[in-house]
Parts: C-alpha cells; structure tokens; sequence
C-alpha cells in the first residue's frame, strides 16, 4: 500500500521536469559513459584478439624452443598432429650497410623463414609482390622505418651478420606482427636457409625457434596442448595457441584498461557528491511539500519511497544516458581507434562491460542518495514553515548507516572481483574514502579559518565579505572543496607519477646505464673484444658475463607455476649466467658462495628479492630447463641484484660445472663516454659481424614511448573525473544564485557597487580553489608517493610545475564557476529581491 501511494506521488512530482536535476544527470551519466567506453574498447579489443588469434599467432598453435631447432622426434610429432607446419627464427642482430663514408649500422629483430610461411594471413609488400618471390636468392625485406633510417631502396644490399641479402621491398602488413611481442628493432624478414655462413644462428646464440601449426578441425586444443607439454615439456617446449595468439598485447590491455575504471571510478565518486548536494538541494526545496504530506497523514515510510522513486528513476536517466555514450562513443571513433591500434579490434556493442558500468552507476548512485533521503523523513508537520532538513540531525538513522556501509562494501567488492587485481583495487578504494574524509575536514577546517579571520579584515571590505561567505551556515565551501578537490587530487596523484617516471628515464638511467649491450660474443671472441675495450681511454668500465637462457620448470619438484604463481621469473626463459666466484660488485646476503673448483651437485645463487617474493629458501631445489636438458640445483646463497641500473643482472648464477658442455655466447656491458660510443660500435661490429650491439639510450627511448602512450591514456582518464567536478562545482555554483542574489541586494542596498561585489565574489572563488587545490595537491603527491614507492618502485621527488598547476587550476575553475554565476545576482535589482523575501 505505501509504495503504490508513494509511487502516485513520485509519479506526479516528475511531472515538473527536470529542474535541478541536470547536473545530476550530467554528472552520473558522464562517469558510467567513461567506465562504459574504456571496457567497450578493452572488450573490442579483446574480440578482436580472440577473433584474430590464428592470424596473430601465425597458425591454430604455436610451439617455441629457447636457443635451438626442434629435435627430430618432435619434428615427427609436430608433422603427425598438424595438417601444415612452418619453421619461424626470430632474433635480435645488426643491419650493416657499406658505403664509401664507412658502414652504418642499425639494430633489427630479424624473423628467418621457410617457404610454408605464412600459413594464415598475407604479408602485403611495397612494391607489391609475393613474399616467396622477394626473399628468393637472397632477397630480404625490411620495415620501412629501418629501411629509411638506413637509407636503403629496393635493390640495394646490406649484410646480416657475414651474409650479404638485397632489400626487395618494404614490408606494408606482417600478419603475425603483434603475436611477436616488444622488439627493441624494426622488422627484417628473410629466409631461415640464408642465413648459413652468416654466424648468426650459432650453437650457443640468442635465438627462439617458433613452430607454427595449422591443426585439423575439431581438434581439442587443451587436449593438444597436456600432450605437447607431457612429451616435451622437460625439454623446454612452450606452447601457446589461436586462443592467447598475442599474450602480451592482451595482458597490457587489461592491465591499462583495470587502471583506467579504477580512474573511472574516481571519476564517479566525484560525479556522486554531485549527485548527493543536488539530491539535497531539491529536497531542501520540498520541505514544505514534505511537512503538508506529513500533516496529511503520510508515514516517513511513503515520504522516504516516494522521493527514492523520483531519484531512482532519474537515477536511471543518467545511467541509461551514460551507457548509451559508452557504447555507441567507441563505435563511432572505432574506425580511428583501430588506425591507432597495432591490433584489431572488433568495435560493436559488448554486454559485459555495459552491465559493469550499470552496475558501478547504480551502486554509486545509492551510496550517494541514501544520506541526503533519509533526512527527509526527518520533517514533521510542525515545521511547515522552516527548513527542516538544516534542522535535522547530522548523521542518517543506523538503518541507513549500516546500509551505505553494506553498498560501499560492495562497490568495492564488485570492483575488486571485476578488475582481477584485488589489492590495487583495495588501495585506490582506500585511497578516494582517505581523499573525501580528508577533504570534508578541510574544507570545515577552512570554513573555521575564515570565520576567525574575518574579524582581521575590517577596513577591507571585499576581503571581509568574501571570508564572510565561506565561513557562513551554507555549504558551498564544502561542495567546492569536495567536487573539485577529488578531481585535483587524482590529476595531482596522475601528474607526479607521470613526472617521476619521466624522470626516472630521463634523468636516472643515463647517469647509470652502460652505452651499449653487446651480445653473442662468442667465447673465442672475447680476448680480442676486451683488448680492443680495455686500450680505449673513453671506456671507464666493462662488464662480461657468460649467457645462457633457460626456463624455470619445478621448484623443490612441484611445478614452477603451481609454486610461484604467476610471477615473471617463471612466466618465460631467463637469462642464466655461471661464476666461480663473486664479483666485487655482489652482496650476497645469505648462505655461502661455493669454492672456486667446485664440481659437486649443482648450486645456483639466487636473486634475494625475487626469491622472497617467490617463497625460496636456502636449500631448495630449482629445475631449469637449459637446451632441453633439465638441471636440478641447490639454492646455496641469495644475492642483491639491481635490475634498474639497466646493466648485466641474473636471477640465478650456477657454479661452472653445473653448465659445463652446455653451448652458449657470452654478453658485456660497455660503460663509455658518448663521444666514442661509434667508433665502438664500427670498431667491434667490423671485427665481429655475428655480434649484436644494442644502444641503450635508443631501448630507453622506445620504453619512453610506451610510457608515453600510457601516460596520455591515463591523463584522458583523469580529464573525465576533473571535468566531472567542474560540473558538480558548476551545480554548487548554480545552487548558490539565490543566496548570492539577497547577498547582492543587502549589499547594493547599503551603497556598495557592482565592481566591489564582482571583485568580493572572484575573491571568494579564488580563495576556495586555492583551498581546495592546496588540499588536493597534498592528498596527491601522497598517493603519487604511494604509486611510485610500492607500485613503480621508483625514486619519488615533487614535481613541483604540476603542483603548481594544480593549484592555479584549482583557482580558475572556481572563478569561471562563480563568476558564470554571478552576472544575474549583480543585474538584480534590491528592492524586487528584498521584498520577494518579505
């Protein structure tokens, strides 16, 4: 009975329109629409993978080895279950072209072929021709970017390695480009057969051997793949299939897209206050509606139904409004997005992220709501003619109470089980509560200063009636503070991160980093390499290694992946190295280091913090598959080993013996002033073509642009919430017309002029911005400082330009807000307001 009376009610009191609503609407739709539209492009992107799979792992499956070809029984095996297989090299090396100034060199990720590839897809070359037909006799085509930077047109040749090849043409289309993975060097393809004699794909050299497999229909890929891994999986075999055709592109994905809702979700928080002052604000408008209900018999039951109904079904306005742009947004842009993207993406509309946003919209709605109704029952009859709602207690009844804790809960819950990563999850929601808290007490904290400074400004007019303002009984400071606080303190939080990671690259890394990374020394290479390093003077250090790569495969005999989760020394092959002795650089912080002749059981030193991280202690055992051989050792000692100096470090170094027969390259680091830094490379790269020289400075770069490309994503991310609290701060600003109208014509009334009360009101918005970007630029560099210490792990210092935007951003928005607001209190005329008041 109640909730038929209520909803006749509610159903009557829609009938006035939206007034007061707008912002409301503007701010629940605009952050479901942000939510909605980075899950409708992770979910496009995310079809697309799937539907793109075979093509982006160049077949149905995919198996890989570490350093070496597959072994005739698994060639034989590979030939029984696939109806088609192509042989596929892919491997880091250096172009060298010669002309008459000298040679110049640039580095490339070479991917060697044979006649069958590919097996899906089309590489599309320029100028058009089969791919069969450009790599004959020879032939080699490039990534055009590498083919400019060397200057090279069709027909000219350049060597790889002791070979020579002649560039046929460009490559326009890899198919299977994105499957590959990061590569630090543009693309050159050529045929795996002309690649003998170039030294190249020597016993011991960095490369991996992928397989690729055109499966027969129907056939049971989990089936297919227990039975690779129980034949093969001892000797290193990795196998991946159309399902995860590019594994690290859909990690990065969801990783980025995870980020951005949790973005998302500030954004919504702040859209919430937004939504709450408006909820109060119209019901502060109802009370006489509500107090002649009440004298008519309504119970609190039907008073609190019928405006929660009225809520509720604008709720749902802007929930629907917000969907709607989330979804059909993305669609529209999907043609510029794909141009953008280095995958395909499948833009239509995608339930499962839509339900989300839904389902974060509504949730954030009640929690948001549920305060501002519950003091509406609070109006009695008795006070028909006053403001009720300013009377009635501060905090909700405990029913309420307990409610909005129980819709908080599960506003985070739900984001924690959606967003896959629960403890980052945990933080950011813990992160905005700590924001808003600290917000909501700054902003009464300034209301208190300005109240108590107010005395001090007599014979200061326009100072005085500013401070006069915001320490009065209205809410406006804490409406400015709180809607455009958050958004400054997630911008603020986004632009330290972005500023230390900038400068951790471009500041950091060069102070430390070697020059260059020179792999596949071979080891009979090594006396000439080091004496043409050690008589140059520009060279202040070198540090050399011998490299292997192998695959962790059990840990105390269980499963590595069933010990150590999905940590990254498990998920791939890691570079292994073999020493007698430390170096007077290792710390070894546990255990002992084995005797220089040492040739019992296998020992290996592990990386101490990745062991902590994994759960190892000494005396533990770990498998590593080296060359499809497996080698079971002792954990004798952990170490500290600096993986951000961007110089040589190993998780795991085995005693000699250990390794002793096992093929393989060494690898040094050459510390050099940059001067020298060419001739270096012309010098060894003359004397040792098979050599690989990467410049460090150059894989900086290339992280600077995937950093880049994050960052800017992130900073769209944090524009949505920031323009979010402009609205809300636009719905205070609007809420406040009326009281800043009577204060106009009091104020007019008593001789003041309209510059005076113009200059009283901007002062009274730059003061509350500076307020709340002060506040916000704390609230941030605290939760910059978080990110970058325990998520970036890196150096954390102020970036003090974006602070200080923060700030200045901060004042403007509050002047446009205000004094967008104030041109008709100034134009309205003292004698009509002050007897409207009567």
């Amino acid at each position: 009975m109640s909730l038929a009376i209520a909803a006749r009610l509610a159903r009557r009191e829609l009938r006035g329109g939206l007034h007061g609503f707008r912002i409301f609407l503007a701010c629940l739709a605009l952050g479901v629409a942000a939510i909605a539209g980075v899950g409708s492009v992770r979910a496009a992107i995310q079809a697309g993978l799937t539907e793109q799979g075979a093509v982006l792992l160049g077949g149905d499956a995919q198996v890989e080895f570490t350093y070496r070809f597959a072994e005739p029984e698994e060639r034989e095996w590979l030939q029984s279950v696939a109806t088609a297989v192509s042989e596929v090299t892919d491997f880091r090396s250096m172009v060298a072209v010669d002309r008459d100034g000298g040679t110049e060199r640039g580095l490339t990720q070479v991917k060697s072929v044979d006649d069958a590839y590919p097996l899906l897809g089309e590489v599309v070359l320029d100028p058009v021709m089969p791919l069969h037909q450009a790599l004959a006799d020879r032939g080699a085509v490039m990534a055009p970017v590498l083919a400019d930077r060397l200057g090279l047109a069709p027909g000219d040749t350049f060597r790889l390695g002791e070979q020579t090849f002649t560039l046929r043409a460009r490559i326009a289309v890899e198919p299977d480009d994105a499957g590959d993975g990061f590569g630090l060097g543009p693309r050159t393809i050529v045929r795996t057969q002309d690649l003998d004699g170039s030294g190249l794909l020597s016993p011991g050299s960095l490369f991996d051997t992928e397989y690729r497999l055109i499966l027969p229909p129907g056939t049971d890929l989990d089936q297919a793949a227990a039975e690779a891994q129980e034949r093969f999986g001892h000797k290193g075999l990795k196998w991946r299939d159309s399902r995860n055709g590019a594994p690290g592109i859909a990690r990065f994905v969801e990783r980025l897209g995870d980020f951005l809702v949790l973005v998302g979700l500030s954004g919504l928080a702040v859209g919430g206050i937004g939504v709450s002052a408006a909820v109060r604000a119209y019901l502060a408008r109802k009370t006489s509606v509500i107090a002649t209900l009440r004298t008519l018999g309504a119970s609190r039951q039907v008073i609190f139904l019928t405006y929660f109904l009225q809520i509720g079904a604008l709720a749902l306005v802007g929930i629907v409004i917000g969907l709607t742009l989330g979804a059909l947004v993305p669609i529209l842009l999907g043609p510029m997005i794909n141009a953008a993207l280095p995958v395909p993406a499948v833009f239509s509309l995608h339930p499962g992220p839509l339900g989300e946003a839904a389902l974060y919209g509504t949730l954030t709605a009640l929690v948001f709501t549920l305060w501002p109704l519950s003091r509406a029952e609070e109006v009695r009859a008795a006070t028909l003619f006053r403001d009720a709602l300013d009377g009635a207690r501060a905090l909700p009844a405990p029913r309420y109470l307990v409610a909005i804790s129980a819709l908080i809960a599960l506003l985070v819950g739900t984001a924690m089980a959606f967003s896959g990563r629960p403890v980052l999850t945990l933080w950011a929601a813990g992160g905005i509560l700590a924001a808003l808290l600290t917000l909501a007490l700054a902003a009464q904290v300034i209301r208190w200063l300005a109240r108590r400074a107010t005395p001090a400004a007599r014979g200061r007019p326009i100072l005085r009636w500013a401070l006069s303002a915001i320490g009065g009984p209205g809410e406006s400071a804490g409406a400015v503070v709180l809607s455009l606080g958050l958004g400054l303190t997630v911008l603020a939080a986004i632009g330290q991160i972005d500023g230390n990671l900038r400068s951790a690259i471009a500041r950091d890394l060069p102070e430390v980093a070697p020059s260059y990374f020179f792999v596949d020394i071979q080891k009979d290479q090594m006396p000439g390499f080091m004496e043409r390093l050690d008589n140059d003077p520009a060279v202040s250090r070198v540090d050399s290694a011998p490299m292997l790569r192998g695959i962790v495969t059990q840990i105390n005999g269980r499963p590595a992946t069933e010990v150590a989760g999905g940590h990254w020394v498990v998920r791939g092959d890691r570079g292994i190295t073999y020493a007698a002795q430390p170096d007077a650089r290792t710390t070894v912080t546990a255990g002992e280091w084995w005797p220089e002749d040492y040739s019992g059981p296998p020992q290996v030193s592990f990386a101490a913090e990745e062991a902590e991280e994994i759960g190892l202690k000494l005396g533990d055992t770990v498998t590593v598959n080296i060359l499809g051989r497996d080698i079971t050792a002792t954990i004798s000692s952990f170490r500290d080993v600096d993986f951000s100096t961007a110089g040589i470090g190993f998780v795991m170094t085995f005693n000699p013996a250990a390794l002793q027969g096992a093929p393989h390259t060494f690898i040094s680091t050459v510390y050099a002033e940059e001067s020298a830094e060419a001739q270096i490379l012309r010098d060894l790269a003359g004397m040792y073509p098979n050599i690989t020289a990467i410049r460090v400075r150059d894989a900086i770069d290339r992280v600077s642009e995937l950093l880049e490309g994050i960052g800017a994503a992130i900073r769209w991310g944090a524009a949505a919430t920031l323009l979010t609290g402009f609205l809300v701060l636009i719905g205070a600003a609007a809420a406040g017309e009326g009281a800043r109208t009577y204060e106009s014509a009091i104020l007019k009334t008593l001789g003041a002029g309209r510059t005076r009360i113009l200059r009283s009101f901007a002062l009274r918005s730059a003061l509350l911005g500076a307020g709340a970007g002060i506040v916000a630029l704390g609230a941030g560099i605290a939760g910059g400082w978080g990110v970058s210490h325990f998520v970036m792990e890196t150096d954390f210092a102020v970036i003090w330009s974006s602070a200080f935007g923060v700030i200045l951003g901060g004042i403007l928005a509050t002047l446009l807000a205000g004094l967008a607001f104030a041109l008709r209190p100034l134009a309205a005329r003292p004698a009509r307001v002050l007897r409207a008041r009567e």
